[in-house]
């Protein structure tokens, strides 16, 4: 990589001096390497006043980077002459290729070969380029330098980066690097990264991103340099249906956005929604330490601004911080008797600078606090600079992140420069500030997760022998959809507690299964092709006596054709009180298996209340991702249940990793639902679709 960000000489193949012309601006863009710049254009010996070379063999000594502009179908002959000459890097400014159609992929995957073979490295194509603000490097076709900073910009987005560029000036914010990726042919997302995660001039890398690429590489580098540096992420394209039909509810549930989320999450990236909130974050964590748990103060001279912070916290799945009993005393002592008495702390509109800072330090103070929130409105007994000075001071030395929002306008400015000299982030509204602190939890989370991550990876995971005997079995005979039956058998011999089935072929084998069984029992339909029972009217539930299970039967036999119909599993009626969850399980074209969990039935996919999780997991990951669920406040207990066990969920959700890792055969699984209570889990149904792992 050292090629491109510190090239020793630079090659412009394609320099022009035409008006309006991506050579010319180039050439412009470089002019400040002085005799590192080698401008080639094969029929110029001058320009724009500087000597100019027909070829890279003209120039007579080592290139370590070539910028090219020439025509897309000159780029094989431009690549190998590269090649030839002993160019390290290249980067690849032309696009023509794989966004016009089959015959640029064609040309695109000959540039490709001939670049591998001779050991070039490509940025690129349709990119907009690379800059390196602190090395005067410009080797793009904007208008200007970026402003040299900590932070490196990596975007899939040429037309976004100038953008990007031009907000850059009037914020403020500086970049270590400045990268356009384009279409990524050979360079990508984690070679990029791990550079990044390595240069000593970079302290946190931002990402626009439109696709993953290599999400092998990308998870990897990811995981590794998310866990010393921010790595703050941007993903476009969230409203994505998946491409495939889906044979189970899970399939059906897992997008590719959902996907990507959750490994993001799992690599330690922190996903943003909006450009301003990618470099506030970037920005933020370089000014202020992590909190070391979820609990916010507000503190605020009004009281309509912090119910407005709380309101955006809680919305986020935030936590506000509950103030103990020491800590209520001492804010008796330090505010007004009419102080609010609570979180949001409420000092009053006549707050001076003390009051503030006293109220500030107590907050802090507090083993309830994980970190604070100060809001101030411009009243006319506010000295806003004043009390923004006072908060720096109280501040000095604390390990608690705090961020401020000072809202207004000129009244207010003052007060917000001194606190961002002073290293307090500050915002125009609360509700952003709010966000912004979910976002800093969010950050620890992951490195949380990272951390765990690292750790079970050294674990050795689970054979699953048995199952996986099972499911080559059913493969060797040429099943894919698998029945409830065959479904429970390798869930159980995955250690997965399942409810005994038994299959029916006629109506008094059921009869006689239900009356061996004990009433009452369930009957549903057994059905090589159909994969959602309940649609159809295929299961019966509660059935106390013969004449039912004959009823039934008949029932289920009317309700689907012939050809679907292969007669009922019986099984016993479970009363148990419990949560009805799903569990499954889908294979993602990228990131490979993938579980889903959350509130199971009938209505799994209207009520989409899930989460997804990638193995290789532990009770520990498990539990911290399902508790971003509704269903999991259930769990804790309810008027009408108990606490479910949620050990053994853990257990299970474990084991369906363990079974998705060592079974690359499972495509698909739906375990709906599963019941959880305070006995444990019982997946009463189940459907899998196993094909093999190249199909």
């Amino acid at each position: 990589m050292s090629a491109f960000f510190s090239p020793a000489s630079v090659a412009l193949i394609g320099a022009t001096d035409r008006p309006g012309s991506v050579g010319r601006a180039l050439l412009e863009n470089l002019s400040g390497l002085g005799g590192r710049l080698f401008p080639v254009n094969a029929g110029r010996d001058k320009v724009l006043g500087r000597p100019c070379w027909r070829s890279l063999a003209a120039i007579g000594r080592p290139v370590d980077l070539a910028v090219i502009a020439t025509p897309a179908a000159t780029m094989p002959a431009v690549i190998q002459e590269c090649v030839v000459h002993g160019v390290r890097a290249a980067v690849v400014i032309s696009a023509g290729f794989r966004e016009i159609g089959e015959k640029g992929a064609a040309l695109e995957k000959q540039v490709l070969e001939v670049a591998r073979r001779g050991g070039l490295r490509l940025i690129g194509p349709n990119c907009l380029g690379l800059m390196v603000p602190q090395a005067g490097l410009n080797a793009t076709f904007a208008t200007a330098m970026a402003r040299p900073g900590r932070v490196a910009f990596l975007s899939q987005s040429g037309a976004l980066c100038t953008a990007i560029l031009d907000w850059s000036f009037r914020q403020r914010v500086g970049f270590s690097a400045f990268v356009s990726v384009g279409a990524m042919l050979d360079v990508g997302w984690g070679e990029l990264i791990r550079h990044f995660g390595e240069d000593p001039a970079t302290e946190s890398i931002v990402l626009y991103m439109e696709s993953v690429g290599d999400a092998a590489s990308f998870m990897e580098a990811a995981r590794t340099v998310a866990a010393k540096k921010p790595i703050i992420a941007i993903k476009v394209g969230r409203t994505a249906e998946a491409a495939r039909a889906a044979a189970s509810h899970t399939g059906a549930m897992t997008g590719s956005d959902a996907v990507l989320d959750a490994a993001l999450g799992r690599a330690g990236v922190l996903r943003v929604d909006t450009i301003g909130e990618l470099f506030d974050m970037a920005e933020v964590m370089a000014k202020q330490p992590l909190p070391s748990g979820p609990r916010l103060a507000i503190l605020t001279n009004a009281g309509g601004p912090g119910a407005l912070a709380a309101d955006a916290l809680g919305l986020r799945g935030g936590t506000l911080a509950e103030l103990d009993t020491e800590t209520t005393q001492a804010l008796n002592t330090c505010l007004p008797a009419h102080w609010s008495h609570g979180n949001p702390v409420d000092v009053l509109g006549d707050a001076d600078p003390s009051r503030y800072a006293d109220a500030l330090r107590v907050l802090l103070a507090d083993n309830q606090t994980d970190g604070l929130l100060a809001v101030l409105t411009p009243q006319a007994m506010t000295d806003p600079q004043a009390i923004a000075k006072a908060l720096v001071e109280a501040t000095r030395g604390c390990q608690k992140p705090v961020l401020a929002s000072w809202m207004g306008g000129d009244a207010v400015e003052r007060g917000r420069e001194v606190l961002n000299a002073g290293g307090i982030p500050t915002y125009d509204y609360p509700d952003e500030a709010a966000r912004a602190w979910q976002y800093l939890w969010q950050r620890q989370e992951r490195l949380r997760w990272l951390e765990e991550t690292n750790r079970i990876a050294c674990l050795e995971r689970p054979a699953m022998s048995e199952a996986r005997t099972l499911v080559q079995g059913h493969l060797a005979a040429g099943r894919n959809l698998l029945t409830e039956v065959e479904a429970k058998q390798i869930l159980a011999a995955a250690g997965i507690p399942t409810l005994e089935t038994f299959q029916a072929a006629s109506e008094d084998e059921a009869v006689n299964l239900a009356a061996g069984i004990g009433w009452p029992v369930v009957l549903k339909l057994h059905s090589p092709t159909l994969t959602h029972k309940s649609d159809v009217g295929g299961v019966r539930l509660d059935l106390a006596d013969e004449a039912a299970v004959r009823a039934a039967w008949c029932g289920i036999q009317q309700a689907v054709p012939a050809a679907d119909f292969a007669g009922v599993t019986v099984q016993r009626m479970v009363r148990q009180h419990g949560l009805e969850l799903i569990c499954g399980l889908s294979q993602d074209a990228q990131f490979g298996p993938v579980l889903l969990f959350g509130a199971g039935g009938v209505l799994v996919e209207v009520m989409q209340d899930r989460v997804l999780l990638l193995p290789p997991l532990s009770p520990m990951l498990v539990l911290d991702r399902i508790r971003q669920t509704k269903i999991f406040r259930a769990l804790q207990g309810t008027r009408h249940l108990p606490a479910a066990d949620q050990e053994a969920l853990a257990d299970t959700l474990v084991k369906l990793a363990d079974l998705a890792l060592a079974v690359p055969e499972l495509l698909e699984l739906d375990i709906n639902p599963l019941l959880v209570s305070a006995q444990g889990v019982l997946a009463l149904d189940a459907r899998m679709f196993v094909a093999h792992a190249s199909a």
